[in-house]
């Protein structure tokens, strides 16, 4: 019986150094990057940036789909710090649900709900976001979450059955916690967004939207003309 318990001790240990058999962990899957061909078709997208910028080159991008209850929302911004999405019965800030992926000091980009008060945001502990997913790559935070659809009636957290502006943002982050956004007036949807209409809709940034402009365009005509004509 010695001899056996013996020979049962040894491949015990041997077992153990070699790591056969006992099974490995899974590995961790990396994060799904953003599919910009759904949208428009599977899913409801906004883009804010250079026209043609999917979700790993535009200043801002937001996609939104219904999954059974839920609607899965999808955010990247061009910032170390922070991007959110607001819902707003208006197109101002204050009064607002927002729903914000923070990137913090450990690296880990994590999901917060706040509420804002006139130009403050408040961080509210109930938080209805799940599966939380997000990842900070290329200077750039990219997170993917879930919140109900329908919730009880409550000022801080909005039911997404109805139709509200949606309201844009990015900015820095110290120690994890937001700071004011990066642009004096952060985009907002031109109309209410409604989660049962996927469209796919591109919002030039500043620097576009100088060029884009119906008098700029006119302007750079009229000077094209004016030196044609003044040349012999």
């Amino acid at each position: 019986y010695c001899f056996l318990f013996l020979v049962f001790y040894l491949v015990m240990i041997y077992s153990d150094y070699t790591g056969y058999p006992f099974p490995t962990a899974p590995p961790v899957d990396p994060f799904a990057k953003i599919r910009v061909d759904d949208c428009g078709k599977t899913k409801g997208c906004f883009r804010y940036g250079k026209p043609g910028c999917n979700a790993e080159t535009c200043d801002y991008f937001l996609s939104y789909r219904r999954i059974g209850a839920d609607v899965e929302f999808e955010l990247s911004a061009d910032t170390d710090g922070w991007v959110a999405v607001g819902f707003s019965s208006d197109k101002k800030m204050g009064g607002d649900d927002v729903m914000a992926c923070v990137h913090d000091d450990n690296g880990r980009v994590r999901i917060q709900h706040f509420y804002n008060v006139g130009q403050w945001a408040k961080e509210i502990q109930r938080n209805p976001a799940r599966d939380e997913e997000g990842v900070f790559e290329n200077n750039r935070v990219t997170c993917r979450f879930k919140r109900p659809v329908y919730v009880p009636r409550e000022e801080t957290i909005v039911d997404l059955h109805l139709s509200w502006y949606y309201l844009f943002a990015w900015g820095p982050a110290i120690q994890g916690s937001i700071t004011r956004h990066d642009i004096d007036s952060p985009p907002v949807s031109e109309r209410v967004v409604s989660i049962y209409k996927y469209e796919d809709i591109f919002m030039p940034s500043a620097a576009y939207q100088t060029f884009s402009s119906p008098f700029c365009l006119l302007l750079i005509v009229a000077l094209t003309f004016y030196l044609l004509m003044g040349t012999p």
